[in-house]
């Protein structure tokens, strides 16, 4: 598996394994287990998806020690404040049975953050996080935050996929050395995205599926991915992707399916806002 190497030295796995929807912790753990077998060692969860006890419950089963996994947990909107947040991480670290989590992130940019990333700051000089980031910053409330921040960011996770694909933020992440990583890399095959005649076009050529071509273009933008599913031939399609390359052409080709507007989530969206505020009360099927 390659690795991006974080800002501070820590080496991540390009690709993982996300939970988001696996709610039933019976299903979950199950997943989990299958994916490690599989060959994922980096498992993305949150708070919000209750489901980090199934999660560790999973990586403790597999017999592997704890430092061959990168487990990434969130947390969420309701947890945001200095006080809350650390109150949140040692729940969070208490589900998963560890005594320290591999990476941290702000799941939302909104409510007290900047109490909260004070929180993460001690508690990854505390060596408790070994990395911290956001989830669905734009670009200007990163900016903001790495001006304000002792530490900066190490990731930020965002929507990413060909019909949104961010090139502009992108930069920006890499001018302050954030690494970023794809939630929902498929966007849940919204808009036709397995249909498309040009992945389907690249995806002949190459003799691998659309879901691959699509994995591999994000990682060679530099950018990890969690893809997620509970049926275990497609976990296994989903990690047969370091054996091949796109050409430059076909890269120019996914660049024109651009749509340069969110399919899933939509942050400075009101309505979006208002759900997200809610989310725990009423949560729906849609990506986090």
């Amino acid at each position: 598996m390659q690795t991006i190497k974080l800002s501070n030295g820590v080496e991540m796995p390009q690709e993982g394994f996300g939970v988001f929807q696996i709610s039933d912790l019976k299903i979950c753990e199950q997943a989990v287990s299958e994916a490690i077998a599989t060959g994922y060692r980096l498992i993305d969860t949150a708070s919000s998806y209750k489901n980090e006890e199934a999660v560790g419950a999973a990586i403790h089963k597999s017999g592997l020690p704890r430092e061959d996994f990168f487990v990434t947990s969130k947390v969420f909107i309701n947890e945001m404040g200095y006080e809350q947040t650390k109150k949140a991480f040692y729940k969070t670290l208490d589900n998963f049975g560890f005594d320290y989590l591999d990476l941290y992130l702000i799941h939302m940019p909104f409510g007290d953050y900047y109490g909260a990333w004070r929180a993460m700051e001690e508690l990854y000089k505390e060596k408790c996080i070994r990395a911290i980031g956001v989830s669905n910053f734009q670009s200007d409330r990163i900016i903001d935050l790495c001006y304000t921040a002792e530490i900066r960011p190490m990731v930020n996770q965002l929507e990413l996929h060909p019909f949104y694909q961010r090139e502009e933020e992108l930069t920006v992440l890499r001018e302050y050395n954030i690494t970023p990583q794809a939630w929902a890399p498929f966007a849940e095959g919204m808009n036709g995205m397995f249909s498309n005649p040009v992945l389907k076009g690249i995806a002949a050529e190459h003799g691998k599926s659309v879901a691959q071509i699509i994995l591999r273009w994000n990682v060679q933008r530099g950018v990890g991915i969690i893809p997620k599913s509970v049926h275990r031939n497609r976990m296994e399609e989903n990690l047969a992707i370091w054996n091949f390359e796109l050409s430059a052409e076909n890269m120019h080709q996914i660049a024109t399916l651009d749509l340069a507007h969110p399919l899933m989530l939509d942050p400075r969206k009101p309505s979006e806002v208002h759900r997200l505020f809610n989310y725990l009360e009423n949560p729906v099927l849609t990506s986090l």
